[in-house]
């Protein structure tokens, strides 16, 4: 086995602090990503556009961060962490601040590719940085801590970003994204420590981990999942709404309450996950399994479909974690690798998902989408359950 290509650091003096700044600036990523969710008519409106062409500039963001997310850490080649996770955060605070004042639409699109670096680089970066900022016993809760940010900011960053929207305009939801990106990145440079590395990551790292069968085993299982639920999810609102019978002023507030129910189950599974992680992701999988079960049972009244959303934000809420969790123990000599790797198929999960789950809803009912989905939640179970569960248990599971 190679020896791992990150240097020992000097202990954080506020190690806590640094893993919550960590926090906060995968919070400012994931919301800058998630912003125009809430502001798609607007913008089309001021920049004389259509929906569908704005709605590229979430569609753009992620992909390319499946793509940049290896080429960031190979480019970075020796240099200090600490000294590009800054430089990502400058970029993502000058890619906002160029969205607050685009003029068309694409001047946006190409603020909004730096904002697919941004993403790729930083959680390729910030993802694994758990293991090197706090002690060896509370790796899972730090973890859990900075992949926080993909839960709060869906409970509070894509709201706010809407609701700044709508009180002041859209371009000043992007200045307001501005101004958080800069608080983080103050925050790192006081609180996180040099993070030296012993060697450049090359291309031959990323090929030297073809053959590392827990690895394969934790992307494959991230495609499945992240597919699966993007699949379902991107259309999570016909589903209330059609299948459910919600009202429509009631979308906002379901939408909260299944983010605070992944806050929760991030921090859970961040808790579970370090001593029992085949059954953790096993219990996530079947979870998800049965979200688009129940919707399909009892989900055509409001009752059944609210259980079936809380369900599905506990159960998805520690998807990240415990799947960072996985690519740690499985290469733990190579932990920007596969985070980095682990970044490209998650969005690659994200685009192919969405883009499934589009032309089944494009050619058939809803229900045929849920089925689909549980189709695919159940290979996710099985994998857990096999061959997961035993690359698990090579690597340092207990179960």
């Amino acid at each position: 086995m190679s020896t791992s290509t990150l240097a020992p650091i000097a202990t954080p003096r506020h190690p806590w602090l640094a893993v919550g700044a960590t926090g906060l600036a995968t919070f400012s990523v994931v919301t800058t990503e998630m912003l125009p969710v809430g502001l798609l008519t607007p913008i089309a409106n001021a920049l004389g556009t259509s929906t569908g062409s704005v709605g590229l500039t979430l569609t753009l963001p992620s992909l390319l961060a499946a793509l940049f997310a290896p080429v960031v850490v190979v480019a970075a080649g020796g240099m200090d962490r600490r000294r590009i996770l800054c430089g990502l955060l400058v970029l993502l605070v000058l890619a906002n601040l160029a969205s607050a004042l685009a003029p068309g639409i694409s001047w946006l699109l190409a603020a909004r590719v730096l904002v697919g670096f941004c993403i790729g680089g930083i959680w390729a970066i910030a993802g694994g940085l758990a293991t090197r900022l706090a002690p060896e016993h509370a790796i899972g809760l730090a973890t859990a801590i900075i992949f926080g940010g993909v839960a709060a900011a869906s409970v509070l960053g894509v709201p706010l970003g809407a609701l700044i929207g709508e009180l002041a305009g859209w371009r000043w939801a992007f200045a307001a994204m501005a101004v958080l990106g800069l608080l983080a990145l103050m925050l790192l440079i006081a609180l996180l420590p040099p993070l030296p590395v012993t060697s450049a990551i090359t291309p031959g790292d990323f090929f030297a981990q073809s053959g590392n069968r827990a690895l394969q085993a934790g992307l494959l299982l991230t495609l499945l999942l992240v597919a699966g639920h993007f699949m379902a999810f991107t259309f999570v609102r016909p589903l209330l709404l059609s299948l459910s019978g919600f009202d429509g002023p009631w979308i906002g507030a379901l939408l909260f309450a299944y983010g605070i129910a992944g806050l929760l189950g991030n921090f859970l599974v961040g808790l579970m996950a370090a001593k029992r992680l085949g059954m953790t992701l096993a219990l996530i999988a079947l979870g998800l399994l049965l979200v688009p079960l129940v919707f399909l049972g009892i989900g055509n009244a409001p009752v059944g479909g609210g259980i079936a959303l809380l369900a599905w934000g506990l159960a998805y809420g520690g998807v990240s974690v415990g799947l960072m969790t996985w690519m740690i123990k499985a290469a733990p000599a190579a932990v920007e690798v596969a985070t980095a790797l682990f970044i490209a198929l998650f969005n690659v999960g994200i685009a192919l998902g969405s883009w499934a789950g589009g032309q089944i809803v494009d050619h058939y009912a809803l229900q045929h989408l849920l089925w689909l989905t549980a189709t695919v939640f159940a290979a996710a179970l099985l994998l857990t359950l096999t061959q997961g569960a035993r690359q698990a248990s090579r690597v340092g599971d207990c179960c």
